[in-house]
Parts: structure tokens; sequence; C-alpha cells
């Protein structure tokens, strides 16, 4: 049985973390499939969009407790970016959480490498490094002060409390919650309209937003302004007036 499951439909991979009697806790098996798995799919012209999800109770319960403090020799990819989280934040197309469960500590900072969340009234959130005596080092700290303000997420990690699905909504942390059932359709269906996008401008706009979300806002302004130009050089007027077409026709569907 594979620790990490992959299946491909229609530009769609979804990644389902496999280890559900360990509530999906990230070994070194299963972080080297995470990686390995992005860095395979960067290069894969069939896929444009990722889901990312848990099998069982939960989404991923963070990193096993029972290899941490285990010597182990470590692996070339582990030295370079971050890791699987570094594999996760260069890939080029959009990833899609859905959090079916306990997204804790470790497993926090999985979801926040992903693009969009979405959540089941099943999920809960938490932030046990303190608790448990080590610091994070996937961008936790940086990235949900940033999306749900310093306050709350100095809340979240100075107490290691636990918060539910519509709090998170509340704060902002996920887009939408859902019914348990409905969680991995709501996300395909999300998935399908990306996929409907522009390839090429979908995936310049995705690392617009990562590039300055990097940055300040001075320094983002001019990184859109010369991505916009960039991109504008190689658009041609039909190719947009039958875009704009398209658009058009959605939208009068989407209104009824």
């Amino acid at each position: 049985m594979s620790v990490l499951e992959i299946a491909r439909s229609d530009g769609i991979a979804t990644l389902t973390l496999n280890r559900p009697r360990v509530m999906n806790a990230l070994d070194s098996e299963l972080r080297g499939s995470i990686e390995r798995a992005f860095v395979s799919l960067r290069d894969d012209d069939r896929t444009r969009v990722v889901i990312l999800t848990g099998a069982g109770r939960a989404f991923c319960a963070g990193i096993d407790l029972q290899e941490l403090g285990a010597p182990t020799p470590k692996r070339e990819s582990d030295a370079s970016e971050f890791g699987l989280v570094g594999a996760m934040h260069a890939y080029p197309w959009p990833i899609i959480g859905a959090i079916n469960g306990h997204a804790i500590t470790g497993g926090f900072e999985l979801a926040l490498a992903c693009d969009v969340l979405i959540a089941s009234t099943a999920a809960v959130f938490g932030d046990t490094h303190a608790r448990v005596g080590i610091v994070p080092g996937w961008g936790l700290s940086q990235k949900l002060p940033r999306l749900i303000g310093i306050g709350r997420a100095k809340e979240i990690s100075f107490t290691g409390n636990f918060i539910g699905a519509d709090q998170a909504e509340r704060w902002g942390l996920v887009n939408r919650v859902v019914a348990p059932d409905e969680l991995l359709p709501a996300c395909r269906q999300l998935a399908r309209d990306m996929l409907s996008c522009d390839p090429q401008s979908l995936r310049r706009y995705k690392q617009m937003i990562d590039d300055g979300y990097a940055a300040t806002f001075r320094e983002g302004i001019a990184i859109e302004a010369r991505a916009s130009l960039e991109h504008l050089a190689g658009v041609t007027p039909e190719a947009v007036a039958e875009r704009r077409a398209g658009v058009q026709q959605r939208g009068r569907r989407q209104q009824g």
C-alpha cells in the first residue's frame, strides 16, 4: 500500500496522504513521496491543478514524532528549499487543499503551502509547535499572520488551541466550509473552473501573486507591471476577443 495515492483525471491530480492509522503523520517516506510527486507533476503537461487531501479522519497530524528524535541521514532534497514545501512552492499550477479533518502543526504548515483551502465541517486546525518544544520551519510563522492577522496568528501559535472549520472560515483561513461528502466534489468543481482559464495566464498569475506576496507592496506593483508587459507581448487581439466571448457566455450561464 502506497503512503501517497495519486489519481489523475482530466487535468486534475488528486494526492491523498494514506497513513490513516497514524492520522497521516509525515514520516520520511511520506515526506519524500509528496516532494517527488510535486517535482514530477511540475513537468507533467497533462496536469494543471492538484488537489491535496488525506485518507481517514485527518488531513495530516504533522511530523511523525517517532522519527523526530531519531538520527537519520539527511537526503539531498531536504537540504534544498524546505524539502517538500519547497517542491510545493515551486509547482507552477494551483494547489487546492481539501482539508478533510485534523491539520495539526506540520500538517497545518502543509495546508498553508496550498493556494486555496476548502474545509470539511470536520476540519480542525492547530499549531502545537510551542507545546511540544519545537519551532516551525516550513513557513507557518510568516504565512499565518499575513493570512489571518498577527493577533489571531499569535493566539493560535502561543496557546496551541485548536480551531474548528467555522472559526477558520470566519478568520479567513479557509475559503469555505462544506459537508464531508461534498468536499472532494467541491474541490473538483473549483479545479475545473481553474482549468477553464487560459493556461499561460493562470500560470503567470500564480507566479505574480506569490512573488508579490513575498515582497513589499511597492515591489509587488513593480513585479506585476513587468510580468504584465512580458505577457502582453505574446497576446494577440484575436485571442483576447475569443476568450472574452467565452467569458460572456459563461457569465450568462452562471446568471441563469
